[in-house]
């Protein structure tokens, strides 16, 4: 029984009053400095049940104001209307010459599409009060042109035929389907009209317009600031793939590499006791400082191109080796010593010992490590844009290598570039690339957790 009610045995000599006292106590009963040690053990479990709470409430209101803002950026509104390809237009010398039919302007191309809205609203005796040729010839965009210009190139036998085919609406006609543009608003806004409002709305109704997923925003590259519906993020995810391979390519093998060596090969001593600290000083250097020195040394030294993945990717790679170094150096330091003196007792040497025991029993944190380094690297913006990768690219970069050298962007600096804009639509952009950013993010990640379970060993 676990009751001290009774009496204990008391020394000889002890007062008379401490007998009272003890007479008293029960492990039943906590006295007041053992409710006081319970009582803070309850709100030390309260403020991280409050913290917790916190953390989810924000990271919830983060993903719902990037999806609620960014998911309207994977559709499009397209209004279908028959076009007649004059070959006067499109050809005039016609001698269905390619590079003599290039030579043509795209507002030539917009005549056509002009005339093709004008017989649409013939066509279906379309009566909107105020409806003027600037607003038929604005509410589609200038992107729609250059479209209908390459699929003449491509096909030259369309010249003289009417073809039916989706033309890109104005941002602020795709607006008004997505709720970033009203009646009200466009009443005020030099861009659009009441008119084009309500012309809109006919053609939805005769199903001649229609909002659907958008495939030209993960594939097309930048636009205008005045073409925000055409704008896309193909070159950014191209110029983002590049010099992650760069990072992959140089950091990891180094990066093990010289962990390795300081872990289970390098002399104790104050030198690599300096290096040990230096590389943990590197981890905390601010990104933009690594922007400072690829600036100065593969840029102004080195003579690289600016805008180049080759130096994005040597920047990153800089700033990705002290987080892979961190990381091997320790799962390494996990793998257990009896493994190591198990190795050598049998006769194996030192680096048999490490590469065919120590390092495959390390490999989950050391793969761990490099895909978090890599998706850390993926998302920074600053060192990016002192090297130039903020300038306005629309070329796809061509393959590997000289695709390296060919001018290019990133994810996070489209972001940056998109948020200075001063159209709306270019937020709505902004927003649906950081859900495609995330979306890699989360991808590296899961990656990251599956490795580290499939060559996981438990000793």
């Amino acid at each position: 029984m676990s009751d001290t009610a009774s009496p204990l045995p008391q020394p000889v000599g002890s007062p008379s009053g401490g007998s009272a006292r003890q007479a008293h106590k029960s492990l039943l009963v906590p006295d007041a400095r053992t409710r006081r040690r319970n009582a803070a053990e309850t709100r030390f479990r309260a403020y991280g049940i409050i913290a917790i709470a916190i953390a989810i409430a924000a990271l919830a209101w983060l993903l719902f104001s990037i999806f609620s803002g960014g998911a309207s950026a994977f559709r499009q509104t397209y209004a279908t209307i028959p076009v007649r390809l004059d070959a006067a237009v499109v050809d005039p010398k016609g001698n269905r010459n390619l590079d003599e039919m290039a030579k043509v302007l795209t507002l030539s191309y917009g005549k056509l599409l002009l005339d093709g809205m004008k017989d649409y609203v013939a066509s279906k005796n379309i009566q909107i009060e105020g409806l003027s040729d600037a607003d038929l010839k604005s509410f589609l965009s200038d992107q729609a042109q250059a479209n209908l210009r390459d699929q003449v190139l491509r096909n030259p036998d369309l010249i003289g035929q009417v073809v039916t085919t989706p033309a890109l609406t104005s941002s602020r006609i795709d607006g008004f389907f997505k709720g970033r543009v009203t009646e009200e608003s466009a009443a005020s806004d030099i861009k659009t009209s009441p008119a084009q409002i309500a012309l809109a709305r006919a053609m939805a109704a005769d199903g001649s317009l229609v909002t659907r997923f958008n495939a030209d925003f993960i594939t097309n590259p930048d636009s205008s600031e005045t073409r925000p519906e055409a704008a896309g993020l193909g070159v950014a995810i191209l110029g983002s793939f590049y010099m992650m391979l760069i990072v992959l390519v140089l950091a990891l093998p180094i990066g093990v590499a010289a962990s390795i060596y300081l872990e289970e090969f390098a002399p104790k001593n104050r030198l690599t006791d300096i290096i040990e600290v230096n590389i943990a000083n590197l981890a905390a250097v601010p990104s933009i400082v690594y922007g400072i020195l690829g600036l100065a040394a593969f840029i102004n030294f080195m003579g690289l191109p600016r805008s180049a993945p080759i130096v994005g990717g040597l920047v990153l790679t800089l700033m990705t080796l002290p987080t892979i170094i961190i990381a091997t150096r320790a799962a390494l330091k996990a793998v257990p010593p009896s493994i190591r003196d198990a190795a050598l007792g049998v006769g194996a040497s030192r680096m048999q010992t490490v590469f065919h025991h120590v390092l495959p029993l390390a490999m989950p944190g050391v793969l761990t490590g490099t895909i978090i380094g890599l998706a850390h690297a993926l998302g920074e913006t600053a060192p990016l844009l002192l090297i130039g990768m903020v300038a306005f690219v629309r070329e796809y970069p061509s393959a590997p290598p000289a695709g390296f050298f060919d001018p290019a962007s990133a994810l996070p600096v489209q972001v940056y570039n998109w948020t200075r804009r001063a159209d709306p639509a270019f937020f709505e952009r902004a927003s649906g690339a950081i859900i495609v950013l995330l979306v890699f993010l989360l991808a590296m990640n899961l990656l990251a957790i599956y490795l580290r379970r499939k060559f996981e060993r438990r000793w």
